[in-house]
């Protein structure tokens, strides 16, 4: 695959950001190589989100995205939690919701629409996936969540001075906003899928799983029993595993040839 660090200016975050790319296609003529039906339809396009203290590394095997003909388009988010925060310069779910979809869009003829384009996270990365999917359902047609940080009720009524062995309350705030009334904000990706259904409106086909030694299990769970209230279709798996690459690798395989396999 060909590899590709992109430098460009984000105005969502009000200053140059760099992502990394990787393209299929440079297929090997030299060695036997499994030819798939996927190889001759249109490249799609994987965006794929860190955790809390990672970095835009691609997490993905080269050969899956190879197997079934994606990008992979991976930002930087800081510790921002993919989130719209209250400091100028750090709307990351602008930056990857609208601004960097657009970008790939005009710059690669990639992620042309939702049919064409998937979002996936592990832990923070895994909450910015849903929520961005369901802030954006115009440009992501799935999402996959990983060990997803669902967090939401967790720090709702937090109070300054009080923090918790992530992160302190100034922290939060700066991420989710008011802490008292974030429960119904477009933070909480649960006032979102209330919108969308309200509205009538498609929501992304929705991918989660979780370690059953994972300390986000019951968060996880949470989330699954609100898709099922709300009647809204989703795969969700458990296994055991913990809150590590092991378990992450092992469902970025399951679930990219879930979302772009078998079409």
């Amino acid at each position: 695959m060909a590899n590709l660090q992109i430098r460009f200016y984000a105005n969502s975050l009000n200053r140059n950001t760099t992502f990394g790319m990787y393209l299929p296609g440079d297929i090997r003529r030299d060695v036997p190589q499994e030819e798939t039906v996927y190889i001759a339809r249109k490249t799609r396009a994987l965006f794929l989100l860190h955790g809390y203290t990672g970095d835009a590394g691609n997490w993905v095997p080269e050969y899956i995205a190879q197997k079934y003909n994606f990008a992979v388009i991976v930002p930087n988010g800081e510790n921002a939690f993919w989130l719209d925060g209250l400091s100028t310069g750090h709307k990351y779910c602008t930056f990857v919701g609208d601004e960097l979809v657009r970008y790939i869009r005009q710059t690669f003829g990639l992620a042309m629409g939702p049919e064409e384009t998937c979002i996936m996270g592990m832990s923070m990365g895994g909450f910015g996936a849903l929520h961005t999917a369901l802030a954006y359902p115009e440009h992501f047609g799935k999402a996959a969540a990983l060990s997803s940080a669902l967090i939401v009720h967790k720090i709702a009524h937090m109070k300054p001075g009080e923090s918790n062995p992530v992160a302190n309350y100034e922290y939060y705030r700066e991420c989710f906003g008011d802490l008292d009334k974030v429960l119904e904000s477009d933070n909480n990706p649960e006032t979102l899928v209330r919108r969308l259904k309200e509205k009538g409106n498609p929501i992304p086909e929705i991918f989660m799983s979780c370690g059953t030694e994972d300390f986000l299990l019951e968060n996880n769970r949470a989330f699954h029993r609100f898709l099922e209230s709300m009647d809204v279709p989703h795969t969700y798996l458990e296994s055991r595993g913990g809150h590590d690459m092991v378990f992450w690798e092992e469902y970025a395989v399951r679930f990219t040839e879930m979302m772009f396999g078998g079409e």
